[in-house]
Parts: structure tokens; sequence; C-alpha cells
């Protein structure tokens, strides 16, 4: 059974500032994946050239509701981040390519 590696890109102010700045890409990416396979799923995707990967574990934030009978805790899950570099003069235009 083969692996999604990238599961999707990450859309916030901080990612588009570090994208437009740097020319680095952030993504969420399956847990079990290494640098070099995000690398080659990242180049065959978007066909550019990447420079250097970092990865990085993200722990879950706790979570409270409240109903009528108790409250409820709970946890999101953990999950991985990838920072992507990208060589110069490549970009990755989220918005406009094509979703499968």
């Amino acid at each position: 059974m083969k692996k999604q590696i990238l599961i999707r890109p990450v859309i916030t102010e901080k990612a588009e500032k570090l994208s437009k700045k740097s020319n680095k890409y952030t993504f969420i990416v399956h847990r079990d994946s290494n640098k070099i396979e995000i690398q080659k799923s990242i180049e065959a995707t978007y066909n550019v050239s990447v420079e250097s990967v970092n990865t990085l574990l993200v722990a879950g934030k706790a979570v409270t509701r409240n109903t009528k009978t108790a409250v409820l805790k709970g946890k999101k899950p953990n999950y991985k981040k990838a920072i992507v570099s990208l060589a110069a003069g490549d970009e990755i235009n989220i918005f406009t390519e094509d979703q499968n």
C-alpha cells in the first residue's frame, strides 16, 4: 500500500510571508515520510527543484467542549510539517494548481 506523502499545503499568514520573503513553502505531510520522500514528491507534483527540506513534529492541542451533561476533554492529533526551500526562480502557486 502506497502512502500519500503530501497531505495539504499550510495556508496561514506566517506561511505566506515565508513563501514571499524566502521562497519557502510549508506542507502537512505523512508522519512516516522522510525528507528524501518529501523532496521527490514536491519535485514530481509541482515541477520545481527543491534545495532543502526541514521537518518538525507538531503536538496536537488539548480541546474541551461543554455539553448539557458534562465537559468533554480531548486532544487533536499530532502531525508532521515540512518547510521546503526552493531554488531561485522556482515558485509554487497553490491556488491555481489542478486539484485532482
